[in-house]
């Protein structure tokens, strides 16, 4: 029985989500009745991720804000590089709008008993310049906490990070509670997500058993737009910028490919940092500047995660039957324009924010845990484009601050071929 227990407890979370999904399928197909009695795994899945939405995002934001280390030092070029950020992370988003309108995943199905509700909370709400404007900043932060509005807390929290760097050594016994924040929610994620098994399985049940086992193919569908939509971001902007920008575009892939790799099959791209780091340095890039650009890129920069946000968030409008029209869903990537800077690069920490969108649009966020059963896969796509797109920001500002690239690959070389075969079989 000890053995039995021990084999149980070495299965990670994504073989269990596996094992919710084709259990879902079995309980709506063969045992519809049953799907009442699970349900409510479902829902108290989802409200312990809804509960970790505020503290997650002030601490993340705030501790992200900050780590810019004072003015001073970021000087031209981190100007350079967020303006960068904030350039990539908008097409980004661009293309997850058009590849998911083009493509539509989400229609043909329906979330039945959920429609009427959500049509009727969003459609109800006034959507313009002004009141966007109006509606920036809370009443005060408690509000915008209970209310779940993601888009006030990520300003909020901005404006707190900007105050707290300008006034220096006072602030570290906060940024150090927001850094600890940070992580206990981080923790608190990993707890919730435990539950994430019988969540989709009760999720899948519910699904299959009111609209058959053919919801599974938009499911599908969905997958494949998002892996093409992350391929056709990395040829029509990735590739681009390394011929604009003078980065060699066969060295450069030569040297992350393989922390892509890891991050690919970690699901994190933090996990791939130190090794993405020591690529960097080989590839020519100098610490003062990896050390600077790449650890930003962690809040800033997580390009399949912008890309993966703006497509998820339309395709559950679209299996809700909402129909939403261009101006909203401008809006709605205006919102995660911000939002998404509070994503750290953890495994699935992009289901928080999405959760939080979806709740200021009044979107139902029983689409979130339909996506969850196939977000194992999502998550591995987009965890590899985060940190490719980190380590082609840290190329280019280097570059921009007049380096050359490769050549520390290419006196390493010719160091290794002086130094004969015994050198090469140690490293």
């Amino acid at each position: 029985m000890n053995s039995f227990y021990s084999q149980l407890k070495r299965i990670n979370l994504t073989v269990w989500i596996f094992v919710g999904v084709f259990a879902g399928i079995f309980v709506g197909i063969f045992s519809p009745s049953l799907t009442e009695a699970i349900k409510p795994f479902q829902n108290l899945f989802l409200h312990g991720i809804k509960c970790v939405i505020a503290p997650l995002i002030f601490a993340t934001v705030v501790t992200g804000v900050s780590s810019a280390g004072g003015f001073k030092q970021l000087g031209l070029m981190g100007a350079r590089t967020f303006v960068y950020f904030e350039i990539v992370t908008t097409l980004a988003l661009a293309v997850g709008l058009i590849v998911v309108n083009v493509i539509q995943p989400g229609v043909g199905v329906s979330l039945q008993g959920y429609k009427t509700a959500s049509v009727g909370a969003f459609t109800g709400n006034k959507l313009t310049f002004a009141g966007f404007i109006d509606h920036l900043l809370p009443v005060n932060f408690a509000d915008a906490v209970v209310r779940g509005d993601v888009l006030q807390i990520v300003i909020f929290s901005t404006i707190f990070g900007v105050a707290a760097l300008a006034i220096g050594e006072k602030s570290k016994p906060v940024l150090g509670f927001c850094e600890s924040l940070a992580q206990i929610m981080f923790k608190f994620v990993g707890y919730v997500m435990l539950l994430a098994p019988l969540g989709v399985c009760a999720s899948i049940a519910s699904a299959v058993s009111e609209n058959g086992w053919e919801v599974m193919v938009p499911l599908a569908k969905l997958v494949g737009t998002l892996y093409f939509a992350l391929f056709l971001f990395v040829v029509a902007v990735f590739f681009p910028i390394c011929r604009l920008c003078g980065v060699p575009i066969l060295g450069f892939i030569k040297q992350v490919k393989d922390p892509v790799l890891w991050a690919f099959a970690t699901t994190s791209s933090e996990s791939a940092y130190p090794m993405a780091l020591e690529r960097l340095e080989e590839f020519g890039v100098p610490r003062r500047i990896a050390s600077f650009v790449l650890p930003m890129g962690y809040s800033f920069n997580l390009d399949g995660s912008t890309l993966y946000l703006s497509l998820a968030s339309i395709f559950i409008a679209q299996v809700s039957g909402i129909q939403l029209s261009i101006d909203q869903q401008i809006l709605m990537m205006l919102t995660l324009m911000l939002t998404s800077k509070g994503v750290a690069a953890v495994p699935r920490t992009s289901i928080v924010v999405l959760s939080g969108t979806l709740t200021g649009f009044g979107l139902p966020l029983e689409g979130l845990a339909l996506i969850l059963a196939v977000d194992a896969f999502m998550d591995m796509g987009r965890s590899a484009i985060n940190l490719l797109g980190n380590c082609l920001a840290t190329a280019v500002i280097a570059r921009s601050e007049g380096i050359e690239l490769g050549q520390s690959l290419a006196s390493k070389s010719q160091s290794d071929s002086k130094s004969g075969p015994f050198v090469l079989e140690l490293e």
